[in-house]
């Protein structure tokens, strides 16, 4: 079994992956709950005993970097980093080095040096011959003095003496190195000690005068060697034979290596991998950095710590040599519980085994990146992130925001001029460069938020929705081939003509009634709430859908009309919609909607702001599944089901009359009211039960789920601040959203 391999990891919610890392045994379920609900987290208490003038704590993403295989060990690495695309990155590499036999590391031996300056000895050599003369008399009193050391295989190894010659700038200096083997720990304390410790000794030997007494970072008595060969075969992505991969890679290594430039940048890269792990184990960062970039220029010339090249069966072998020593005991790591997570994730035996995991970490971070140079290069992944700062810089409205992004990265022009330029052809104010673009046209739709009587509305009874405005973006532009449909934000990217599907089949035959279906066109949908949420976001998706095409081909489509063609795509969606969905999503506006042979749409007057809270779960709703599960209760046992729906109506009722009255905590209870009424219908799920009381517990005046339920969000209503209330969902692992109606 692989237990380190999770296909489709990044799709699962924060909930799932836990629950997955949890089932294949990674982590405890102490671990799974102290991550789920935020209590790992440091709290400031016990920051402000680790340093000096806190004043709170910041929070990094903690993340899983996935597939490694490292001397045929599997690991999950645990990755503390803010910037996108790093741990992507590394399970890439890794499944590609795991499908390859893994990678080998090793580390012979891991030393600390601590230095201690002799200034102006007066006989330099002499100085130095003594010290090694008395070497073995210097190492016992050091060792005897740290028997706690030597017994769990430590100690002080070895002494060395350097000697640098007096300049017209510096005096004679005599470096005295003292060797230490530190086990497990990260050894800095301990060996400043033993510089003390000794200090005074060596003074008496050289007759100079000792100064600096300190660590050196240096540590390239700790030097780590990893490798992986990888056959060509699979280095083989699209349009990219495997050959020009390799080569690709190796030239890119071989500038690396002969130029200083380019060599900083590449072992940027190579850090990216193992910063973020040595923050996760609580080890010194800082200092892994410094002995990096210092032994990648001992050669005199800065140069790359990696190297790629091409054995005699063609295959690329990667190799790094690097510096690491770290440790993985004492009283700094315990103070994070992060850490002590991270440390249970790694399951590792030694402080040299993880050594040896950052150096193959590292390793593999270069591949991606280089990789990523050689082939579509690495700014293609970041062009999307880019695209959105400067559509923010250039103005972008929030309803055309993602239009204007997709602009961007297509044209591949990602400057604030250009998004200004863009923005101008989207909103009209810029004809003249209109021939520069192919037509195109937006349209929007609503998504929805029931505040009250979803699934006793398919039987009659009133419902109150508010709208979500502007939650679909579409947009429609001339192509040269068949309709085509794409919503990449919900990862549907779908040729009509080849769908099958029962929802795909209704939007055609709306094309084909409006007598649009032969025409070559595309359609860009963005969507700004997520799929299956009990947020109408199918609805939304047909509505702007169905806008954006009446528009384009100027076909004069009224409301009902869109409203209609909506309705027979939820039909298909959801066997037995209410049609409350495609009517706000249509509409827009507060509604009373009452379903039936003549369905009933009043608009509701809100007399002041209401301010909600949306709470996404970790799992979607599947409407069509609960709306026929409820039915098929109410046909077992109707006189029962008839008499909660009569509750139902009665609350909405007296929301509606709340609403009217601005008695929002009237309204807040009848909406904790009406979520015991689904719970009562089975529609509810623990998960929902447990964010509606967190909602409530940070000063939701009223909650409950909306939707079809079975998953998907709540609704949450808040009197004033609604701060409190989604920061306490976000700290559970939930996506909040906020809503003012």
């Amino acid at each position: 079994m692989d237990k380190a391999r999770f296909p489709g990891f990044y799709k699962l919610s924060i909930g799932e992956r836990l629950k997955k890392v949890h089932e294949n045994g990674w982590i405890t379920e102490e671990d799974l709950i102290a991550l789920r609900d935020g209590h790992h987290v440091l709290p400031p208490s016990r920051a402000d005993k680790m340093i000096e003038n806190v004043v709170g704590v910041m929070g990094l993403p903690f993340g899983l970097g996935l597939n490694f295989q490292v001397n045929q060990k599997d690991y999950l690495v645990p990755l503390v980093v803010e910037e996108p695309s790093i741990v992507a990155a590394l399970s890439s590499a890794a499944k590609i080095f795991r499908e390859s036999g893994g990678i080998q590391a090793s580390a012979e031996e891991s030393l600390l040096i601590g230095q201690i300056q002799v200034v102006n000895p007066p006989d330099a050599d002499e100085a130095k011959s003594q010290i090694l003369f008395h070497k073995s008399e210097l190492i016992s009193k050091l060792n005897d003095l740290h028997p706690s050391m030597v017994a769990r295989g430590g100690g002080v190894r070895d002494i060395e003496v350097r000697i640098f010659e007096q300049t017209d700038n510096n005096p004679l200096m005599l470096i005295v190195h003292i060797l230490v083997d530190t086990c497990d720990a990260m050894g800095a304390n301990i060996i400043n000690t033993m510089c003390e410790e000794i200090a005074a000794d060596i003074e008496a030997i050289t007759e100079g005068r000792v100064f600096l007494r300190i660590l050196s970072n240096l540590t390239d008595r700790s030097i780590v060697r990893a490798s992986v060969t990888i056959p060509v075969d699979q280095l083989e992505g699209k349009d990219y034979p495997g050959e020009e991969v390799r080569d690709g890679i190796i030239l890119a290594s071989q500038f690396a290596e002969i130029d200083p430039y380019r060599a900083a940048t590449h072992n940027k890269g190579i850090m990216n991998g193992i910063d973020p792990l040595a923050l996760a184990t609580g080890n010194d960062w800082r200092a892994i950095e410094a002995a990096a970039h210092a032994y990648a220029s001992r050669s005199g010339q800065y140069a790359s710590l990696t190297r790629w090249r091409a054995n005699h069966e063609g295959d690329l072998v990667g190799k790094i040599e690097i510096p690491i020593k770290v440790g993985v005991t004492g009283g700094s790591l315990q103070a994070n519980e992060t850490t002590m997570i991270s440390y249970r994730v790694l399951n590792v035996a030694s402080a040299k085994e993880l050594a040896e995991l950052m150096a193959a970490v590292g390793l593999a971070q270069n591949f991606s990146a280089i990789k990523a140079l050689s082939t579509e290069g690495i700014q293609k992944g970041h062009m999307s992130l880019h695209a959105r700062s400067v559509a923010v810089t250039a103005g972008a409205p929030k309803e055309l925001f993602e239009t204007v992004v997709s602009h961007l990265v297509d044209d591949g022009e990602i400057t604030v001029t250009r998004a200004k330029d863009i923005i101008a052809e989207l909103t009209g104010s810029n004809r003249k460069n209109d021939i520069k673009r192919k037509q195109s046209t937006t349209a929007m739709a609503n998504g929805k938020v029931i505040l009250l009587g979803e699934h006793s509305v398919v039987y009659g009874k009133p419902a109150v929705a508010v709208p979500i405005k502007n939650a679909v973006v579409a947009e429609v532009t001339d192509t040269d081939h068949a309709p085509e449909i794409k919503v990449p934000a919900w990862d549907i990217d779908d040729k009509l003509e080849e769908s099958n599907s029962i929802w795909w089949g209704a939007i055609q035959s709306v094309f084909k009634e409006l007598d649009i279906a032969e025409q070559k066109f595309a359609v860009h949908v963005k969507p700004n709430i997520p799929a299956a949420m009990g947020l109408g976001g199918s609805a939304a998706i047909a509505v702007a859908i169905i806008r954006s095409v009446s528009k384009h081909f100027k076909l004069e489509l009224n409301d009902e009309q869109v409203n209609h063609f909506a309705f027979l795509c939820e039909k298909a969606a959801h066997g037995t919609p209410s049609g409350i969905d495609n009517t706000m999503a249509t509409f827009g506006t507060p509604l009373i909607y009452q379903s039936g042979e003549q369905p009933r749409m009043d608009e509701l007057s809100i007399p002041k702001p209401l301010n909600l809270v949306i709470g996404v779960s970790d799992h979607p709703s599947l409407t069509v599944d609960m709306v026929s599960g409820v039915r098929d209760r109410w046909r077992k046992n109707p006189e029962l089901y008839e008499s909660l729906f009569e509750n139902f109506g009665q609350v909405a009722k007296s929301g509606i009359e709340a609403i009217q009255q601005g008695d929002y905590r009237a309204l807040g209870h009848m909406m904790t009211i009406n979520h015991g009424l689904l719970s009562a219908i089975q529609v509810s799920s623990p998960e929902l039960d447990r964010m509606v009381q967190i909602a409530r517990d940070h000063g939701a005046t009223g909650a409950k789920l909306t939707g079809a339920g079975g998953g998907g969000s709540i609704i949450a209503l808040a009197e004033d601040n609604t701060e409190a209330i989604v920061n306490g969902l976000s700290r559970q692992g939930f996506k909040a959203l906020q809503v003012t109606v």
